[in-house]
């Protein structure tokens, strides 16, 4: 055979051949690399868990754990515990602090279902859904809404034990050393008034709550 002809038979060897399969790789994936399943937020409620006294931030942060862990944050969207910043005045000094607005509750965005049921009723801490009978009732959005702006008033509250009527020794500023009764307290400004007795007539003073100790 001639090198002509040699070549184009290999030529048509080659376009004959079938090619290699590819290679597929067949590693399994690794287990939770799945996508999660999207759930439409649009049928989420608003339900609240009654807990333990003290143990609301506990069960808050416990859930969320729980709920992440176990691959339910898709049917779980969000756990509050309602609060509001309040100013306590104690001891001569005031301090910011997170009170909460109904002790004793959590409230929690979810899709109801038996399994989410299980997961928050079985979570440290919970002792109920609260609801008609046995059957969890959601809350409207409007409470909700209520709720949210209850909690993100710009001006923090003042806490204090005074009361309306008490007797008070000023401690600070003109009337120091005064003694007078209260007879208002204002506590979105942290303000009280307080009759003095000044050339044997009682005269409203306003002073701050600093400005004043129990007698």
């Amino acid at each position: 055979m001639d090198k002509t002809a040699q070549k184009v038979t290999e030529e048509e060897k080659k376009e004959t051949e079938t090619p290699e399969e590819t290679k597929v790789d067949e590693t399994p994936a690794p287990i939770g690399s799945e996508p999660a399943v999207e759930y439409d937020q649009t049928g989420a409620r608003w339900y609240i868990i009654h807990t333990y006294a003290g143990h609301e931030n506990k069960v808050a942060r416990s859930l969320k754990q729980r709920m992440e862990a176990m691959g339910f944050a898709n049917r779980i969207f969000d756990i509050v515990v309602p609060t509001r910043d309040t100013i306590k005045v104690a001891g001569g000094k005031k301090e910011t602090v997170k009170e909460k607005i109904f002790p004793g509750y959590v409230l929690v965005k979810m899709i109801l279902d038996d399994e989410t049921w299980f997961l928050v009723r079985s979570t440290q801490g919970v002792t109920s859904f609260i609801g008609a009978g046995s059957k969890p009732t959601p809350i409207s959005e409007k409470e909700v809404e209520a709720i949210q702006k209850f909690m993100d008033q710009a001006q923090p509250t003042f806490q204090t034990n005074f009361t309306v009527g008490e007797a008070v020794k000023i401690t600070d500023g003109p009337f120091n050393d005064f003694l007078g009764t209260i007879d208002s307290i204002d506590e979105a400004r942290g303000k009280l008034h307080v009759l003095v007795s000044i050339f044997g007539r009682e005269t409203p003073v306003e002073l701050d709550f600093l400005q004043v100790k129990k007698i």
